[in-house]
């Protein structure tokens, strides 16, 4: 291949990357921001799309049987968070954990039948994926309501923007300075230089939302920077090691020129655990 064609490919494929990136952005800063009902579609959607990309890479392409039991117990803590936010829906969120502790128990019942060569493999990985993609989105469902009379976007945009604050940081200094490899084992291009620089980021960030957002004080903003700064890019790199347990570049190719959703959200889902623990202590 040729400089020049090399070149048209690399530009072609920036043009596209910026593309998906300010509509993906778009998409979902304005679904965050006029209200719960859009909030609440938008996070069910992409709950679906990631256990489905997990299940996808977890198990083979025909066994439909467990992609559809991980998609049901996957989406259950979702529905309990959303049942649990809206008052007018008059449905004890107790009846949808009960309907969990039996999906649960049932798969063990459902593996008798279906003759699986691992089946508590098999089980192992289902749960697994309820907890890592299904339960971070019912914590960030939550955390919208946190403070206690309705829906405020102002914290899940403000999650969101910090998280992208920390791999913009990471890149640019990453990029200009990085030498010191942070895990080579599982990601050769991340550096301490780049981690480092996530976080200052995040903390700027942290710091200018306090002043735009005041849904939390600014104590409260600078420590959920802290909390996306350390956590998101752990979260980064627990999905390379997942990838690379499975042979795979992306984890699926939905978002073109960044992947799939897992490739978007590794980073803010595995932090929202710890944001929701945070915040949950401190209301």
């Amino acid at each position: 291949m040729t400089v020049e064609k090399t070149a048209k490919k690399q530009k072609s494929s920036f043009a596209q990357r910026s593309i998906t990136a300010a509509i993906f952005v778009a998409t979902m800063l304005a679904c965050v921001y006029f209200g719960a009902a859009s909030f609440t579609i938008i996070f069910a959607i992409v709950t679906v799309l990631g256990l489905w990309e997990l299940l996808t890479i977890f198990f083979s392409e025909n066994d439909w049987a467990h992609k559809l039991l991980g998609l049901l117990l996957g989406i259950v803590p979702y529905a309990i968070a959303v049942v649990s936010n809206f008052d007018w829906l008059h449905f004890p969120p107790e009846n949808l954990l009960w309907g969990l502790l039996a999906i649960l128990f049932s798969l063990f019942i459902i593996e008798l039948f279906l003759q699986s060569k691992q089946p508590f493999q098999n089980i192992a990985l289902l749960i697994l994926a309820a907890i890592y993609v299904g339960l971070p989105f019912a914590l960030l469902h939550a955390i919208g309501f946190v403070q206690g009379d309705g829906y405020y976007f102002g914290i899940v945009m403000g999650l969101m923007l910090m998280t992208w604050a920390s791999d913009t940081g990471a890149y640019l200094v990453g990029s200009q300075f990085g030498k010191t490899p942070f895990l080579p084992r599982i990601s050769p291009k991340k550096t301490w230089e780049g981690t480092l620089g996530g976080l200052l980021g995040t903390v700027l960030a942290g710091w200018g939302l306090s002043v735009l957002l005041p849904e939390l004080p600014r104590t409260d903003w600078i420590v959920l920077a802290c909390i996306v700064g350390v956590f998101g890019p752990l979260g980064d790199l627990v999905e390379s090691m997942l990838k690379r347990s499975y042979g795979i570049k992306d984890s699926s190719n939905l978002l073109p020129g960044h992947g799939g959703v897992l490739d978007r959200f590794d980073a803010f889902l595995f932090m929202l655990p710890f944001v929701a623990v945070y915040l949950f202590l401190i209301r």
